[in-house]
């Protein structure tokens, strides 16, 4: 877990200049403009949920397909200009291909090459209040922006065009409240939402906090790129997202008092309460397909087959290497009291019933 002086020097110009780099990449987009003209952004595919809820492996299994672009580690830190900064990277003679464990400890792991979570730089670059549990987070059908709706999809050509691919790939966990807005820029669209048994969520979620707030008062560095990189899951900057104007300022008061598992469990009800009224709408229900985590991890093969039907991608070898690498987590267990058990049934359980949790 450790951002270099350089990455962390560029991370602070992206950082203070967001209109400065919006220009550049539209810049870029001007110079590219007779490349990407003729390049449509096709049935984009969108894995949006609560953190720690399998959204990474199925980030990794799906970039594996041929047909798939997304970001990648090494696109940071000036993602909105994606061609630029990938020429100047692959001139920077930067070496260090060998795979390690990401700094969550997970059994993931990754080099720069690894598809990774960057799109949320671009939101953050035309949206400064986004992670501001004060402010609500949904965007449905109502909204627009023109300037940023523009830059967006010549963004995702961008990244087709770079990638040499077809179909725009992306893990975002905050996109779970924007798939309305999503749906109306792109009709085809296809949404994922991974969810998790929320006593197991819950203990993921703490794991992370803990370990991510340790390194970040470790080093500062940490907690500026995970601010810079729009990372408010868990650690220092820990922001939860204000789904309905009112809960998400309950949960800060119970993280603020310490009641973690009680501020946890009612952050898990409120996404999940929002993603089982969005499958109340038929046109949202069919372009979303729910994942649970324990049905991934008990027949990775059946589930990643449903997902590729869902995307109308061709299997290309991916229900074979869900079977060979995905299994549940053996390196932790929860450690709840019966106490702690009960508080997160009592705020989780009507969400739960929703789907499938007993």
């Amino acid at each position: 877990m450790e951002v270099d002086a350089w990455t962390d020097a560029i991370g602070r110009l992206l950082e203070r200049f967001p209109n400065f780099w919006i220009k550049v990449g539209n810049w870029e987009t001007r110079l590219l403009a007779e490349k990407i003209n003729d390049t449509g952004v096709n049935q984009p595919i969108y894995i949006a949920g609560l953190a720690r809820s399998g959204s990474t492996i199925l980030l990794e299994l799906l970039a594996r397909h041929p047909d798939t672009a997304n970001h990648r580690y090494r696109d940071f830190p000036l993602v909105p200009a994606p061609v630029a900064w990938n020429w100047f990277v692959d001139r920077a003679g930067r070496t260090g291909q060998v795979a390690a464990e990401r700094a969550h400890r997970d059994r993931i792991k990754v080099t720069p090459e690894s598809p990774e979570a960057f799109e949320e730089i671009v939101w953050m670059a035309f949206f400064p209040n986004l992670h501001d549990p004060s402010t609500q987070a949904i965007l449905d059908e109502a909204f627009r922006h023109p300037g940023f709706e523009a830059f967006y999809r010549d963004h995702i050509r961008k990244l087709l065009l770079l990638r040499n691919a077809s179909r725009y790939l992306a893990k975002g966990n905050y996109n779970v409240t924007r798939l309305r807005y999503l749906r109306k820029l792109f009709p085809d669209a296809r949404f994922i939402v991974p969810i998790r048994d929320p006593t197991w969520h819950v203990a993921s979620l703490m794991k992370q906090h803990r370990l991510f707030s340790n390194a970040e008062h470790k080093d500062r560095r940490v907690l500026r790129h995970m601010r810079r990189s729009g990372h408010y899951e868990f650690g220092l900057n820990r922001v939860p997202i204000n789904v309905d104007g009112k809960t998400a300022g309950e949960i800060v008061r119970l993280w603020k008092s310490g009641k973690d598992v009680a501020g946890w469990a009612a952050y898990w009800a409120s996404i999940y309460g929002y993603v089982a009224a969005l499958l109340d709408d038929p046109a949202m229900a069919a372009s979303m397909l729910v994942v649970r985590y324990e049905d991934l991890c008990s027949d990775p093969g059946e589930v990643v087959s449903a997902i590729l039907d869902h995307c109308g991608l061709q299997d290309r070898g991916l229900t074979q290497a869900a079977n060979a690498t995905i299994s549940f987590p053996t390196y932790y267990e929860p450690s709840f009291t019966q106490v702690e058990r009960s508080e997160i049934r009592d705020r989780t359980a009507a969400v739960a019933g929703r789907f499938g949790y007993g």
